[in-house]
């Protein structure tokens, strides 16, 4: 029998190996029929010896085969004797984590012949779910908007939402998780986009800045998650302007705004380009088109290229 693991999700596919796995350790405790082999410099013949090798226990084996999809030699090899190893007594387990171009003749025939699962990125309320599962299994809640503000830093890369969540839980110990907690620990996942556009804007290089925005909406993020970000920079901003404005101390802006190191030393850089009335009429602005948005009066695309052209 073979099992096909693969998908842009590497955290979800890893923990599905890692549940295969343990189920098998569970009922056979030995664990001497656990055999891994992986990479490019995978021989075939010494996968189908393992394989074919009768178990001195008569245990059913499990070989686990991890990224060899870089194996063009191990895959022909693999095509020509495949029945053999789809009608086996042994599970093999093929894990693979990189980009699988799906015209592969290896892939085709896994699709084909295999118990195959693709773990695709998380979206939605599937990602909702998924986070507020995690947040129990520390006996941790969080409000609803600390949780959508957590969801649009992150996104679904569910490795950094782990850690993440780990840093929040430990920060919280027990109390509820609040909005202003994801500002202050989070670190958003577009923020290094984000904080090139606000240069681009604060440059006066609109056709840049719109550059910027336009390869964020090709890689598929949402306008009013652009939108947001957008607005929760200008509001950092804002922020660190009335601050500079009062003769604040760069050391004492950090724990006054209550943000993250890192966006503060970033965000004062940006905020020295804008006088405060600017900032104060570009946050305005945002407001104003995430209200056309969302009543319908503009399409979110044409809104987020009017804005930029505006500011």
């Amino acid at each position: 029998m073979i099992i096909f693991l693969y998908g842009q999700d590497t955290f979800l596919s890893h923990q599905k190996l890692k549940e295969i796995i343990d189920h098998y350790k569970k009922i056979h405790k030995s664990g001497l029929n656990l055999r891994y082999f992986e990479g490019e410099n995978l021989n075939f013949q010494d996968f189908k010896n393992e394989v074919e090798t009768v178990s001195m226990f008569r245990e059913k084996k499990l070989v686990v085969l991890k990224d060899i999809f870089v194996n063009k030699d191990f895959q022909e090899e693999f095509l020509k004797q495949g029945e053999k190893f789809v009608n086996s007594e042994n599970v093999i387990l093929i894990h693979e984590k990189k980009e699988i171009d799906k015209r592969n003749s290896f892939f085709k025939f896994l699709k084909k012949n295999s118990k195959s699962q693709e773990l695709g990125l998380l979206e939605g309320q599937k990602l909702k779910n998924w986070v507020k599962k995690e947040l129990g299994k520390y006996q941790e809640v969080a409000e609803p908007e600390a949780l959508d503000e957590l969801i649009n830093f992150v996104g679904s890369n569910l490795w950094q939402m782990e850690n993440e969540i780990k840093k929040l839980t430990n920060y919280k110990n027990g109390q509820k998780i609040q909005k202003e907690d994801i500002e202050l620990l989070v670190r958003p996942k577009i923020e290094t986009d984000i904080f090139k556009t606000i240069d681009a804007i604060s440059e006066k290089k609109k056709s840049q800045a719109l550059m910027l925005l336009h390869q964020h909406l090709e890689k598929g993020d949402a306008p009013l998650y652009l939108l947001a970000m957008i607005n929760f920079q200008f509001r950092n901003l804002l922020t660190i302007k009335e601050l500079i404005e009062k003769n604040t101390p760069y050391y004492k802006i950090i724990s006054k705004s209550k943000l993250h190191p890192f966006i503060v030393k970033k965000s004062y850089q940006q905020a020295q380009r804008f006088t405060l009335q600017q900032l104060k009429k570009i946050y305005q602005k945002i407001f104003q088109v995430d209200y056309q948005i969302k009543t319908g009066k503009i399409e979110p695309e044409v809104a987020l290229d009017i804005l930029i052209t505006e500011v």
